[in-house]
Formats: structure tokens, sequence, C-alpha cells
């Protein structure tokens, strides 16, 4: 049997990590991907417990200790080059890039964020969705660019509003959902089916003429 090789990745948190649990648990079973590092910005992020329980290396780079936000990313791109790796995943990472730091990385920087992209980039996703009344509300993975939030959607899951959710319930829901299809891109991307050249997305050698999109529970299709 053909050994698949892996493809290294660094992670980048702020946060709790439960997206960061979710390719921890992949890598575990059978998610082609090496984790190189689990890199945070804030030293209480509980993710990098998280990292630590699975023996993988942890680096804190502490934005407060640079005069501004082109100094903490040059010195971020060089961190994330020490580990060498094939994608970088930002799984909660509470920063904006420059566009010095997208560019280096670009084609090789994922992201996910908690609506149905174009809608609602930025904060305070689940909230904005009920106040507009909304049926359905979702995540997306995207690629990034200097645009927040802006670049080209890889996978989107549509999550009903059930009558009576609050933010709470709804980020909730949302969640269970990011969990499934973050690592499902990152797959794509580890077995070579996700390809991604200057101006074009290609999945299964077919140009990716805008995102896939799945409805909730239904992951199981693709």
């Amino acid at each position: 049997m053909t050994q698949v090789q892996k493809l290294p990745i660094v992670v980048l948190i702020s946060g709790s990590g439960s997206n960061l649990q979710a390719i921890i648990d992949g890598a575990a079973a059978d998610l082609p991907v090496e984790i190189r590092a689990v890199i945070s910005n804030r030293a209480d992020a509980f993710g990098l417990e998280r990292a630590q329980r699975a023996a993988i290396p942890t680096r804190i780079l502490d934005h407060t200790n640079y005069p501004d936000r082109e100094t903490y990313d040059r010195a971020l791109v060089e961190l994330i080059d020490s580990f060498q790796p094939g994608l970088v995943i930002l799984a909660g990472f509470m920063r904006i890039l420059t566009p010095a730091l997208v560019n280096h990385f670009q084609g090789k920087l994922l992201n996910i964020h908690p609506s149905l992209l174009p809608k609602y980039r930025g904060l305070h996703t689940h909230q904005r969705a009920l106040e507009a009344g909304d049926p359905v509300h979702g995540a997306s993975v995207h690629l990034v660019t200097e645009e927040l939030d802006g670049g080209p959607v890889i996978l989107q899951v549509r999550v009903p509003i059930e009558p009576g959710d609050d933010e709470s319930t709804l980020a909730a829901r949302v969640l269970t959902q990011e969990h499934q299809i973050y690592p499902r891109v990152i797959r794509w991307f580890a077995e070579g089916r996700l390809r991604v050249t200057a101006g074009s997305i290609e999945l299964d050698g077919q140009p990716l003429q805008g995102p896939i999109v799945m409805e909730f529970n239904q992951l199981n299709a693709v």
C-alpha cells in the first residue's frame, strides 16, 4: 500500500482552538497532514494546551510586544517559515493580516468564517444574522486575500436558524459544522484534489466557479 505523503501545516490561533481540535483529531485518524506547529498571539489561548496534549510544538508570538502590525507580521512570517508549511491554517486567529503576510503565503492561507460569505464579514456574525431575520446562517472556508473575509470561498455549509435561537445557540450549531467542513477542505488540499494557481482554483481538475454549498448535517454526501 502506497504511503500517503502528509502535508505539513501550521495552525494560527488566538483562543479556545475548537477548530484546531477538529484538525488534530482528523490528523490522528486519516487526515494526511503533519501539524508542525501551533502559533498563538495570546499566551492564555486554550488551544495551546490542546496542541501540547497532542505533542505538537507550540509558539507564542505576543502582538503587544511589537510597535505596529507590520513589524509583528514580519516576525510572524519568519516564525511560520521556520516550520516550512505547505499550508497555513487560520483557526480563530483574531488578527487582521497585513498585505505583505497575505501575499507571502498566497494560495496557501486558509480561513474559516462563521457566515455565508459574502454576507456578514467581520465580527458578530451570528447576532447580525438573527437581527436580519435570516432563515439560514452558516460557515465558509475561504482562501485569504488582502480583503478582509473577501477571498474566494471554497466550501460553505448552510445552517438553519431555529425559532427561539439566540446568539449562543446559533453559534454552537454553526460550530459543529465548522468542525466538519474545515478538515474537509484541508483534506482536499492535502490530497492534491484542490489546486490553487494564479487566478484560478481547481477541484478534481475542474475550475471552481463558486463555492461548493452543503446543507446542515448532509456533509457525508461528498
